[in-house]
């Protein structure tokens, strides 16, 4: 009875939650968010304009920018302790 507390108490102790993400992991998120949004992007703008490389073209460009406001934005939040 006393070993399996002190068992217990050894692993919960060992699990101790991480604060902050790591900087590779935003990244990972960014890229796998953005590639699922990108698709939609390209399937609306293909929707609305009718032209298959006019959607490609919108879903390039929003794919580099918003990965990187994305990853800006994580890293900002990642800063804020409010609701840790």
């Amino acid at each position: 009875m006393i070993l399996d507390q002190l068992y217990i108490q050894r692993k919960s102790s060992l699990k101790t939650p991480q604060k902050n993400e790591k900087h590779s992991r935003s990244i990972l998120k960014a890229i796998s968010w953005r590639a699922l949004g990108t698709l939609d992007t390209i399937a609306i703008s293909w929707f609305i304009s009718g032209e298959l490389s006019i959607a490609f073209s919108i879903g390039a460009f929003e794919l580099l920018t918003k990965t990187i406001l994305y990853y800006l934005h994580e890293r900002l939040w990642n800063g804020i302790n409010w609701g840790k």
